[in-house]
């Protein structure tokens, strides 16, 4: 047992090194092919340049103002969308009549675009912060609706019917039994909708023009500061990073008991 985990752990290893290596050689060649004229430096400005303009960035209170709005709408919108998509899951997966009147409803509806509704958006909101969190929302609560659902579903009907004999009724039961079955699949949710809700977020500034990192990157390419727009859309990619590294960290912290995060745990170096 020892040695397979010794197996792994060296073969952890190996991949981030091989990560590390195979970043280095695409840095450096984004630091080379424009100087030596295998790109426009019109379009493709070298690494020093764009580094340059992020340290400016970081330097910046209005870099750190745009990131605070992106955050906050990011935030806002994955929050809504994860107790609408609890509540709505928990009660369609634990009452069947209601799943066969909704189902179809669901699966028409879950593969439009969030994107297709920018414009309603902006009909109803301008460029309001409830303009980005209607796109955000609607984009993270599919996710994690059918996560929790999936849960719902993976639910022991024998310890359903011990609920029963024991007296609990339907929301005693959704409470105590269902719940702690469909706690891992929505916080998979979770961190599948948290992601998304970045993109949407940042996607929403970009198109629709509220403040944020997007509507930065729109301003910068406008102006054809070229360093700029890339160090911001690098910014952009590091709260990525961050949001998936959050959502790690609370899958952990609140799966603490379950086998998959202790395996993980166990095979850490």
């Amino acid at each position: 047992m020892s040695r397979a985990v010794s197996s792994r752990k060296r073969l952890t290893g190996t991949s981030q090194f091989r990560g590390i290596v195979g970043f280095a050689v695409f840095l450096l060649l984004w630091e080379i092919l424009p100087e030596a004229g295998f790109l426009p430096v019109r379009y493709f400005p070298p690494l020093h340049e764009v580094f340059w303009a992020l340290l400016l960035d970081f330097a910046s209170p209005v870099f750190w103002h745009s990131v605070a709005y992106t955050a906050q709408a990011w935030f806002a919108g994955l929050v809504i969308a994860f107790v609408a998509a609890a509540a709505v899951g928990l009660v369609l997966g634990s009452i069947p009549v209601l799943w066969r009147y909704t189902e179809s409803t669901i699966e028409f509806l879950r593969p439009i675009p969030s994107v297709a509704l920018i414009p309603l958006a902006v009909l109803m909101f301008g460029i309001d912060i409830k303009s980005a969190l209607l796109l955000i929302v609607y984009a993270a609560f599919w996710q994690i609706l059918i996560q929790i659902l999936y849960g719902v579903k993976d639910v022991d009907p024998v310890a359903l019917d011990t609920a029963r004999v024991y007296g609990l009724g339907r929301w005693s039961r959704i409470r105590h039994v269902s719940w702690p079955t469909a706690l891992p699949y929505a916080i998979t949710g979770f961190r599948l909708g948290a992601s998304v809700a970045l993109v949407l977020a940042v996607t929403a500034e970009l198109v629709i023009g509220n403040p944020g990192i997007g509507h930065q990157v729109a301003l910068a390419q406008s102006a054809m500061a070229l360093p700029e727009m890339y160090s911001l859309v690098i910014a952009a990619g590091i709260m990525g990073v961050l949001v998936n590294v959050l959502a790690r960290a609370i899958e952990r912290k609140v799966l603490a008991w379950h086998p998959s995060v202790r395996a993980d745990r166990q095979d850490a170096p």
